[in-house]
């Protein structure tokens, strides 16, 4: 990437790390029939089931039963197919995995990115969008560039409208083999974690389902841990000066 060269005490910190980081991604509390909408008779949906297990790799099992693939979590953002613009990557080159410390970083973080998809889709709307979503604690076991605090001498970090600045570094890094790196939130006073080597990354396991509740007109961010419980509520995008202590162990 073009630009002058990026100072070297940018990256004079490491955290060796050895813990839980948390992943949020699009995801359903409860499995799904999906040939429900085909027909009302069971022998008939039962056809439409074995059809589609004879075209899947023996012991994949059918749409139907087939578990969640744990693996996934991990792989989903090294694979090439799904490599894009985020703020340590422009995409082109190398896909990176995001996860957090803290579960309302999580929140914050993917909750701006769906609202956006939703002002830009929906914002004539008059009404509440829902997503649900899954969050895992996936094992990290790595020698982390530590730029936490770094932002006082370099704001770009955390610039809330441009990665230009950030997807050099997450170039630089990458380049250098770099296994990632730990920064602050720009949308909370939490924790991320961007990682570049998928084989630091092991042992997914669920933590918790959310449900995202988006007042369209009113911009009013509603989560719910327990469906139908308000746990957090917020506008979108605005910063958050300080998170909750209740959920950080």
């Amino acid at each position: 990437m073009a630009g002058a060269a990026l100072p070297a005490e940018l990256f004079s910190a490491n955290a060796d790390f050895h813990g839980d980081l948390l992943r949020n991604i699009p995801g359903i509390r409860e499995s799904q029939d999906l040939f429900d909408d085909l027909s009302d008779d069971p022998a008939e949906r039962a056809v439409a089931i074995a059809a589609e297990g004879a075209g899947r790799p023996p012991g994949t099992g059918t749409a139907i039963s087939r578990p969640f693939d744990y693996g996934t979590v991990i792989s989903y953002s090294f694979d090439s197919s799904n490599w894009q613009q985020t703020r340590f990557s422009d995409g082109s080159r190398f896909g990176v995995w995001y996860g957090a410390l803290e579960l309302e970083t999580t929140v914050h973080e993917t909750a701006w990115h769906w609202y956006r998809f939703v002002m830009d889709s929906f914002a004539s709307e008059q009404r509440t969008i829902v997503s649900e979503r899954r969050v895992f604690n996936v094992r990290c076991d790595a020698l982390l560039v530590d730029l936490r605090g770094r932002q006082d001498r370099h704001p770009a970090l955390l610039d809330r409208d441009s990665y230009a600045f950030t997807q050099r570094v997450g170039d630089y890094l990458h380049a250098q083999g770099a296994n990632g790196l730990m920064v602050d939130s720009a949308r909370c006073s939490g924790t991320n974690a961007a990682v570049f080597r998928p084989e630091r990354l092991s042992s997914v396991r669920d933590r918790s389902f959310l449900t995202y509740r988006l007042d369209v007109a009113a911009r009013l961010m509603v989560v719910e841990r327990v469906r139908g419980r308000a746990w957090l509520r917020f506008t979108p995008g605005e910063a958050v000066a300080a998170l909750p202590t209740r959920s950080r162990t």
